[in-house]
């Protein structure tokens, strides 16, 4: 650019040749001279606007202030040539600031650039909104910047830019960016080819979901499965190799991502991420030779590590991560023993046994040592972390000692942590009181105000250590010298209980007046203040040193301070009075026990480590300290179907019934009546469980509730269909478990990228449901996938799961539908003879047992009753048909055994009487449980009505 620009290229040698700074400046004075007068002028093509543009940015480089140029580096970027465009932008993000009343010039030039077909100038729009981005500008040009992110179009390298461009007015102004709203489509992008694209998106995701964790939910099972991809299948581009670690950055990323949610319990999730965490522990077990190999490895593993702790810390991999840790805090490279530390005081902060740390102890005392200063802090916060009541006391002495020769920046930190500790883990109160007062001694000038409020609050709450902890103070303030603080908590001490010890030789009240007395003179004001209310407490309880007292209220009666002379003044006047007595006890009476309230100095520690960019998953201190923050997730975990599938494991059923799946016809069923490039739901499913997910509730389609009606009672057939995508289901259950394949078919010609499948389960108490697998990223042209459900029914429920299904397909779609998992699928045919059926019948009785409802009757293309249906749906419902029982051949009786794994087997009785001439139907179920009697009756009812879809 320089060499097309001789004037500005003469200007930058001119410039570089000044020998002085006066001739740079005089230099510079004419140059700015001369383009004040040719802008002034007018008249000047491109090429000289970005010339004399360029030598005022140079200008402002060196750190000149500049007053010229900004209305034309504007109108630069209005020009259709690059080296212009280049320059006029290049100007605005360095000349003007956020609030610049130029900026509102440019917007619509912006808005223009982000909207061409040119992948140059959508990049250099981007640079300008991410440098500059005001409120204004964010607000404006949001939603161009996400078009162009989730744009099929944008090339990878604008995509990228895009992403952080986002991320960086999101920090900015968050309420500028509907996150929410744009959850589903910017999660889709993590499963795009180009890991370039997904390291920046994952960027964007993490500061998102750290405020939306609900909306970016489905990011787990793409983190999860990235993660798999990268780790064991090796699934990437030789150009995302770093050292031959597979594109460690976006590792980390996912790995951090996943520690934003609570642990997941759906079983195939669970035991991918515990694949992945495996397969990085053991790439780590032996270091290699490689410095850089051996930085992005470890980067890796102490992610990896951190989420291992975060999901189970009595796992098996927490014990190897333990042993890689005791490794590294012994390590000679600083970073490592910084990380090693660091990772083990996460550790310390959520694990249930603290043994396993302990037997390094040693070594991390000694690490409070360390040459470097950030591996000390880490050394303090770990054992701060493991401290308990076993080693308490050495640990608290141990961090006392340290403490005299501790870095200045240290000790305001160390007195934090060693108050707290000491009044957590107080076996005695007076081991508090000594250690506590040790504490004010030592430390000096970095003890804070909260420190000794606390100390007084809690000698004032607990009547038996008051005149232990008024001897120890005295015996502190003998010393030459002593700070500050330990004159507050001697004065106030002092001052309420020193009369407990006033008759201990020793401890007269002339001695404890003299000591005290003797270090005002050190203090500042407010701490003469309150001797003075010690002064007058003691003139009610010690009236034979009065008259000392009263001589001190006289001197300050005169002193410059206007807060000490009007409290002398008030003290003198109120001890002087002869005639009141009553009134000064009033005044001086005992201060009352102070109300229960949390410690101050825990807040103010979590103050020093308040959060800076990405947000911790844990603070530092033992596991109780955690609990609180890990209740304050999300208590609805995530899962690859986002399901709470625990429970008793499910047994396995004798024949795999996947094998013989295979052939679902995608072909035979009717097409659906919905458009594509359309978010779809066809699902009569509670509202709040959609609108966690953010799938949005559109119109019902019926062919949807006919199909899913007739898989009531089929153990196949189609779910779903539109021109897109075709959903079947082949299905078969074994008491109180199932199995579930559902085919997802891709009909058109373009494949179905970012695909996800996720379950949602209302009644996971009753329910559990989870898939064997997750979920191909993109189903190929005109083919189809395969996924296998594992069910379980633990109790009655009435709500199905929904299957929601999302893809990319010219535009972001979302389908959510109930599959046909219902009670009456768990059901066991039983034969019964009449005398034994109607025995039971009567046995169960009526209501509350019973439900009964009369229904108008499905008929048949003759306009007769469909017997031959009314039998197909009771025997589809597993429902064992009973011939020759009823003494009316035309009814239908049923009876079988539904299996649950925490209720046991519950016995259901049906009868069925159709009515020929009113074309009514009655239907009578009975059951020992009357919820899954009525659930029963209505399920069978259901494709039997006329009302339901033919």
């Amino acid at each position: 650019m320089a060499t097309s620009m001789r004037g500005l290229t003469q200007f930058i040698a001119d410039i570089r040749g000044a020998r002085v700074r006066e001739l740079e400046e005089k230099r510079i004075n004419k140059e700015m001279a001369n383009i004040r007068k040719r802008f002034k002028d007018g008249n000047l093509d491109g090429y000289q606007k970005k010339k004399y543009v360029a030598k005022v940015i140079f200008t402002y480089i060196l750190g000149y202030k500049v007053d010229v140029g900004h209305m034309e580096a504007v109108n630069l970027i209005s020009s259709q040539k690059y080296s212009e465009k280049q320059i006029g932008y290049l100007a605005v993000t360095l000349l003007m600031h956020e609030n610049s009343d130029f900026l509102r010039l440019v917007v619509n030039s912006i808005r223009k650039d982000l909207n061409e077909n040119n992948e140059i100038y959508n990049c250099l729009a981007l640079h300008a909104i991410a440098n500059v981005g005001s409120q204004e500008m964010a607000e404006a040009l949001a939603e161009d910047v996400h078009r162009l992110l989730i744009s099929p179009t944008s090339q990878s390298f604008v995509r990228k830019k895009a992403a952080l461009t986002l991320l960086r007015l999101y920090r900015k102004y968050p309420e500028v960016i509907p996150a929410a709203e744009w959850a589903l489509r910017i999660v889709s992008i993590m499963d795009d080819m180009d890991l370039g694209v997904v390291i920046c998106v994952t960027s964007l995701v993490m500061a998102l979901a750290q405020d939306h964790l609900d909306a970016y939910a489905v990011c787990y099972q793409k983190a999860v499965d990235r993660l798999q991809r990268l780790v064991v299948e090796h699934e990437y581009s030789a150009t995302y190799a770093y050292y031959k670690v597979p594109s460690p950055w976006l590792q980390v990323k996912l790995l951090r991502l996943l520690q934003y949610y609570p642990p997941t319990e759906d079983p195939t999730l669970k035991n991918v991420l515990y694949e992945v965490l495996k397969t990085v522990m053991n790439n780590c077990a032996e270091p290699s030779r490689n410095v850089q190999h051996n930085n992005a490895q470890h980067a890796i593993l102490f992610e990896a590590i951190g989420l291992a702790i975060h999901l189970d810390t009595n796992s098996p991999l927490v014990n190897t991560a333990t042993v890689l840790l005791a490794r590294f805090i012994s390590s000679k490279e600083t970073n490592v023993r910084y990380l090693g530390l660091d990772t083990m005081a996460h550790l310390a902060a959520r694990a249930d046994h603290l043994d396993a740390i302990k037997r390094h102890q040693g070594t991390i005392i000694l690490s409070l040592r360390d040459k470097d200063i950030s591996v000390r802090r880490r050394a303090l916060d770990l054992l701060y972390s493991m401290c308990d009541v076993d080693n308490s006391e050495l640990v608290v002495g141990e961090l006392l000692r340290y403490l005299k020769v501790a870095d200045y920046g240290l000790r305001e930190e160390m007195v934090l942590k060693i108050a707290i500790l000491t009044e957590k883990y107080a076996g005695t109160y007076k081991w508090y009181v000594d250690t506590i007062l040790e504490l004010l001694s030592a430390a000096g000038d970095h003890v804070g105000d909260e420190v000794w409020y606390r100390v007084v609050q809690i000698v004032t709450n607990t009547e038996d250590l008051q005149p232990y902890a008024a001897r120890v103070v005295f015996e502190y303030l003998k010393s030459p010298s002593s700070h500050e603080s330990l004159v507050k908590v001697g004065g106030y001490i002092l001052g309420e209980y020193g009369h407990l010890i006033a008759n201990d030789p020793g401890y007269s009240p002339i001695e404890q007046f003299q000591v005290l007395h003797s270090k005002s003179q050190f203090c500042m004001a407010p701490t003469r203040s309150l001797l003075l209310s010690t002064y007058i407490k003691w003139v009610n309880v010690f009236p034979e040193i009065k008259p000392q007292l009263v001589n001190v209220f006289e001197r300050y009666r005169h002193v410059l301070d206007v807060d000490l002379q009007q409290r002398a003044c008030e003290f003198y006047a109120l001890a002087t009075r002869a005639d009141d007595d009553e009134l000064l006890q009033n005044v001086c009476e005992e201060i009352p026990p102070f109300p229960p309230r949390e410690s101050a100095l825990l807040g103010r520690l979590n103050r020093k480590h308040s959060d800076t960019e990405d947000k911790r998953t844990w603070i530092h201190g033992g596991k109780e300290a955690n609990l609180e923050r890990s209740s304050t997730l999300r208590t609805r975990k995530p899962t690859l179907g986002d399901v709470n599938g625990t429970g008793p494991s499910k047994p396995e059923i004798s024949t795999d019934i996947t094998s013989s799946l295979m052939g679902l016809d995608l072909t035979s069923s009717p097409t659906g009546n919905n458009a594509p490039g359309m978010h779809t739901d066809f699902v009569s499913a509670p509202a709040s469980l959609l609108a966690e997910k953010g799938i949005p509730r559109l119109t019902m389609n019926t062919n949807v509730d006919r199909w899913f009606n007739k898989l009531i009672y089929t153990p196949d057939g189609v779910l779903y269909e539109d021109v897109q995508i075709q959903i079947g289901i082949k299905s078969r259950y074994h008491g109180h478990i199932g199995q579930l394949a559902v085919y997802i078919g891709n009909k058109i010609s373009a494949p179905l990228t970012s695909f996800t499948a996720t379950l949602l389960v209302e009644e996971t108490d009753a329910l559990s449901a989870s898939f064997a697998k997750i979920a191909p990223s993109m189903i190929a042209p005109r083919t189809q996938t395969q996924q296998v459900i594992h069910v379980e029914c633990k109790k009655p429920f009435s709500n199905p799961p929904i299957l929601s299904v999302s893809f990319l397909a010219g535009a972001h779609q979302t389908i959510a539908i109930r599959l046909p998992i219902v009670v009456t699928k768990f059901i066991e045919q039983v034969k019964l003879g009449q005398a034994e059926f109607f025995e039971r019948w009567k046995l169960i009785g009526g209501p509350p047992r019973e439900a009964q409802s009369i229904f108008p009757i499905a008929l048949n293309e003759a306009g007769h009753v469909d017997t031959t249906k009314q039998r197909q749906v009771v025997a589809g419902s597993a429902f064992s048909v009973l011939e020759g029982v009823d003494p009316n051949p035309t009814n239908i009786v049923a009876a079988g055994i539904l299996h649950m794994s925490e209720d046991g087997k519950v016995g259901c009785l049906m009868r069925l009487e159709p009515n020929r001439e009113a074309k009514l139907c009655r239907i009578t179920v009975r059951s020992t449980s009357e919820v899954i009697a009525a659930e029963v009756q209505k399920l069978i009812q259901k494709p039997l009505s006329a009302d339901a879809p033919s």
